[in-house]
């Protein structure tokens, strides 16, 4: 609500100050340790999961609120809190899981948030969100395995300093992405606070995929709360959610990337899971359902099909290059996200199992997708904790050599093996993906930063043309209004006496101007009233004016007030309550408008002799 006040020629506005508390009181410590703050994914890009340990089984939240308002590490007492679930941890994690859902978040906007209770917080953490459409980065990581190399010290060290050499050059990178393979041992719990050591996971969203350095145990599904997540057994290696792994698959969207992410640990239905066809029928489901929601299909899962190291020609990855392929260039997926080997590779693009395009040149910074055409990534360890050594390709079948370069497997454009650290940069733009694999160390005589290899992807538009077009977000608008012109004193002159009865006088408000360009087009309307008529003690009532409105020049759906007798003619109580002046309802055009009012004053007779005055106080109102 805005409201002017017009005294002696003078617009004044009112200003309201809402005078709070300093915030949420400190209590006594609570006796809960906790630890392992993540935050992760949420369903989309107006979400974030938070998932964290606690040593106590205790009521607890995430409490949120904008960093500007956090003062001196107090939060407002208008913060936002969102409860927590949770259950116990297995024995050898000990203690009891969290995790809370925040919603509703606003664009660029950073936040500050803990997670505990009024008995005890846990230390404040920021994140910041960008725009809520358009471009965008994210970051991929292969397997940072802490504990592989049998120092979890020298793994976290290196982790560590993947993610700050990432995001010091990727500072507004919006996602980071996991291939899997958090841990070497699944319920190691001090590898997990190895991993979960550097708080750029507090401040950036981790999304999680499991490995099969993950799957054997609970402490994975514990540590890293997922969105959209279906916990059927058929996405379980051994078909049984209850049991001592964990699993299941999720999905996700970002901004116009839809994102899936598959527990490739199960692929056989011998083992108990649904196997690949699950993965192949959920994959199947989630595109038909959600995937017009977005331009881009990204998946994920741990178990490379299209690598060149150790695993390239294991028996399961062969199970799966048969079960996937088809189905990814059928459903239009553009881009596949692997782990599992340690080495880096880039795919040409695979339509049904086969090279698109026969033509495609090893090392082809730029490709066009044509129908069917599908581009799979395997990223190279980000903790340098392990690496396997490129193999040599088969002499035919399905690990046969490229004849365009016989030392490469037959499906892949690029392999590399530096054994140093790196992750991918995927750059998200209307019309083009860019797939980038950065150097987090120096090798091979390059510096950190350096590219290894870069990759644009042109998507696939059909036989037709299509055409697009970005609208930004638009102005809010503005609803207000103004004295149009100089806000002089209304002179009523002097009044004339009438008939022996009363003295009567008339004149115009001075015009005012009404303008809305708001987007909601919604109703508002204008009113007044006018208090006492006062000249020193002496004083009478203001129900004595009334007023005929009009509109001066029509605009912004203005709607005249109705006319107001003087409280003379009619016993009334005229202009000494609010009247209106005018309106719109919702849906009215946006513009200006001018409003003026005929006055009309009708004094008693015995009033006395004196000059007059009183202020008529204009009231808008607008939802």
């Amino acid at each position: 609500m805005r409201t002017h006040l017009i005294r002696n020629g003078v617009v004044a506005l009112a200003v309201a100050v809402a005078v709070g508390g300093t915030g949420v009181p400190a209590h006594a410590a609570d006796p809960a340790t906790l630890s392992a703050i993540v935050l992760g994914v949420g369903a989309d890009e107006t979400q974030r999961i938070v998932t964290w340990y606690s040593s106590a089984d205790t009521t607890q939240s995430v409490q949120l609120a904008p960093a500007s308002a956090v003062v001196a590490g107090e939060f407002p007492a208008g913060a936002q809190t969102f409860a927590a679930l949770g259950s116990a941890n297995i024995a050898s994690s000990g203690g009891y899981h969290r995790h809370a859902t925040i919603t509703g978040l606003a664009e660029h906007t950073v936040y500050s948030y803990r997670v505990g209770s009024v008995d005890g917080w846990s230390p404040a953490y920021t994140f910041k969100t960008q725009d809520f459409e358009g471009d965008y980065d994210f970051l991929f990581y292969g397997d940072p395995q802490i504990g592989a190399s049998g120092n979890v010290a020298r793994d976290q060290a290196g982790w560590t300093d993947t993610l700050d050499v990432s995001l010091a050059a990727n500072p507004d990178a919006e996602l980071l992405v996991s291939g899997g393979d958090q841990v070497e041992t699944a319920n190691t719990e001090a590898q997990w606070n190895a991993f979960l050591a550097s708080d750029r996971l507090r401040q950036y969203p981790w999304v999680a995929t499991i490995g099969n350095h993950d799957v054997g145990g609970k402490a994975y599904e514990q540590h890293l709360y997922t969105p959209n997540t279906d916990r059927s057994g058929a996405y379980y290696s051994n078909g049984n959610p209850s049991s001592n792994t964990s699993g299941g698959n999720y999905w996700y969207i970002y901004k116009d990337t839809l994102f899936i992410d598959l527990n490739s640990n199960s692929y056989a239905t011998s083992q108990g899971g649904g196997g690949d066809a699950a993965h192949v029928a959920y994959v199947t489901d989630v595109i038909n359902r959600h995937g017009a929601e977005a331009k881009w299909t990204v998946l994920v899962y741990h178990h490379s099909i299209y690598s060149a190291a150790a695993h390239a020609k294991d028996g399961d990855a062969k199970v799966r290059r048969a079960d996937f392929p088809k189905t990814f260039s059928d459903l239009g997926v553009d881009l596949v996200l692997q782990g599992h080997d340690h080495v880096y590779t880039r795919s040409y693009l695979i339509k049904n199992g086969q090279k698109a395009n026969p033509d495609e040149k090893p090392g082809q910074a730029e490709v066009f997708a044509g129908p069917g055409g599908v581009l799979y990534v395997t990223s190279n360890s980000a903790s340098g904790s392990k690496y396997y050594d490129i193999t040599r390709p088969d002499a035919g079948g399905t690990n046969g050599p490229d004849p365009l370069k016989p030392e490469n497997y037959w499906y892949n454009s690029v392999q590399n093996q530096e054994r140093e650290r790196s992750y991918v940069k995927v750059q998200v733009r209307n019309d083009k993906l860019v797939v980038e694999n950065v150097r987090s160390a120096a090798a091979a005589g390059q510096p950190v930063g350096s590219v290894v290899d870069k990759v644009t992807v042109r998507p696939y538009h059909g036989d037709g043309q299509q055409i697009q077009v970005s609208v930004p977000t638009a102005a809010p608008g503005e609803f207000g209004w103004t004295i149009d012109g100089h806000n002089g004193l209304v002179d009523l002159g002097t009044a004339v006496e009438t008939g022996g009865e009363y003295f009567a006088a008339t004149g115009k408000i001075n015009p005012i101007k009404v303008s809305d360009s708001r987007r909601s087009l919604s109703p508002w309307s204008l009113s007044a009233s006018a208090g006492d008529f006062t000249d020193g003690d002496k004083r009478f009532s203001g129900s004595y004016l009334g007023w005929g409105p009009y509109l001066a020049t029509e605009g912004a759906g203005a709607v005249a007030g109705a006319r107001v007798a003087s409280g003379y003619d009619d016993g009334g109580k005229g202009l000494s309550i609010s009247r209106g002046l005018g309106h719109a309802e919702q849906g009215h055009a946006r513009g200006t408008a001018v409003l003026g009012a005929d006055l009309d004053l009708r004094i008693p007779g015995e009033a006395a002799k004196g000059n007059y005055r009183t202020t008529l106080t204009i009231t808008a109102l607008s939802s």
